[in-house]
């Protein structure tokens, strides 16, 4: 066993991890709450060299947000806007289909795709949409929509959800987002999204997606009013879904964002709380491969060093994300390429480019040839759009 975790209070925890014994919902709440967070991190970390060994990996991606319209009200949205507001957006076919020539020029190999539930768009926009986008480039994977939109879209269609799912996988949906999950337990989603999906109708849309053989992502939002006890819980359902039909290609623990939002919260996620939650749920969800330290929500520092503490991803470039930037988060809408092979490199890692499945592209070996080393490669500012930069 590793020297520091045999001085440590983790010592019988360890034995368990190193031992491929499945850790309980009580195993998981005394790593939350150990004072060892050096241990703590040290323990998830040889558990990710064990899947992945010492590589950390990246997408190259982009982000469209379609429209900002949206029938709910959750509380801690920053993003949805009433028609009435008078700064709400809702983008054509055509200026999708315009921001994703612009990004396949720079490589990207997925788009990220989703929106408000939008009050008035027919079915039809998504599946044209999907198709539009396939034709311009039948390997470019569409990772599109959450599962409460899926509902929405079932509620318009007037179709069942497996159908509607089917549909968009025949139309090009290659995966599931894995937005809407925030925190399964019903009390906590009355009290910052009511009105929102069930934890059972998350869990479901997914495990019938992962049926028709897609793949997908799920998240969990912590550091609002929930429990250490209702993030186990919330961990536990994904794991045992995740056991049921091995679907999920990685799990995104998102820090909440307290700005701008109607949900009083007197002490938001610190570094601490956030590198804590990703090592747990690094140990926790044994049956998950990756685990992603999602820059826009941490911040590319702190993403850095949740590499030493379970996770092993940085997710991607972006180029326009701004559900977060509107909730209040101070980090940039996009990351060149370079500055992830960067971030990577100085966290002591091997980077490696992914797809939307986490399957490699390529990897940056010190000796690969042009290899992209300078951080000062940015995203042609074109690509920003000025009214979404500034909504």
């Amino acid at each position: 066993m590793d020297f520091i975790l045999q001085k440590s209070e983790l010592a019988d925890l360890a034995e368990k991890v190193e031992s491929n014994t499945r850790l309980e919902a009580d195993d998981a709440l005394r790593l939350f709450r150990t004072p060892d967070l050096n241990a703590l991190g040290r323990l998830a970390s040889l558990a990710t060299e064990r899947k992945v060994g010492n590589r950390a990996s990246y997408i190259v991606n982009r982000y469209i947000n379609y429209s900002n319209y949206c029938i709910l009200s959750c509380q801690f949205c920053s993003f949805a806007r009433k028609k009435r507001n008078g700064d709400g957006f809702e983008l054509s076919i055509d200026e999708i289909v315009a921001k994703a020539k612009e990004a396949l020029a720079l490589n990207i190999t997925e788009l990220h795709i989703v929106g408000g539930l939008h009050p008035s768009l027919p079915f039809d926009y998504y599946t044209e949409m999907l198709r539009a986008l396939k034709a311009l480039n039948a390997n470019l994977q569409l990772k599109c929509f959450t599962a409460v939109e899926i509902y929405h879209l079932a509620r318009i269609s007037k179709k069942p959800m497996p159908e509607v799912l089917a549909t968009l996988k025949a139309a090009g949906l290659d995966s599931l987002t894995g937005g809407g999950a925030e925190i399964f337990q019903q009390d906590v989603r009355d009290a910052i999204a009511k009105g929102k999906e069930t934890a059972s109708e998350y869990l479901d849309a997914h495990r019938t997606w992962h049926q028709l053989g897609g793949r997908s992502t799920c998240t969990m939002l912590f550091g609002h009013v929930e429990t250490i006890e209702q993030r186990i819980d919330h961990l536990a359902q994904l794991r045992a879904l995740q056991d049921e039909t091995g679907g999920f290609t990685g799990f995104i623990p998102l820090p909440y964002q307290p700005e701008n939002n109607a949900i009083p919260v007197t002490h938001p996620p610190t570094g601490n709380d956030a590198l804590r939650t990703i090592a747990v749920s690094r140990l926790f969800l044994d049956n998950f491969d990756h685990l992603t330290a999602y820059w826009v929500g941490l911040g590319m520092k702190l993403a850095q060093v949740a590499l030493s503490y379970g996770a092993d991803d940085l997710h991607g470039t972006i180029v326009e994300e701004n559900i977060f930037r509107m909730a209040g988060t101070g980090a940039p809408q996009c990351q060149p390429e370079a500055a992830l092979i960067k971030a990577i490199r100085e966290a002591g890692k091997t980077p490696v480019q992914r797809n939307t499945f986490y399957e490699p592209v390529r990897e940056w070996t010190d000796d690969t040839p042009d290899a992209p080393h300078s951080p000062d490669d940015s995203v042609p500012p074109n690509l920003l759009d000025d009214n979404l930069a500034t909504a």
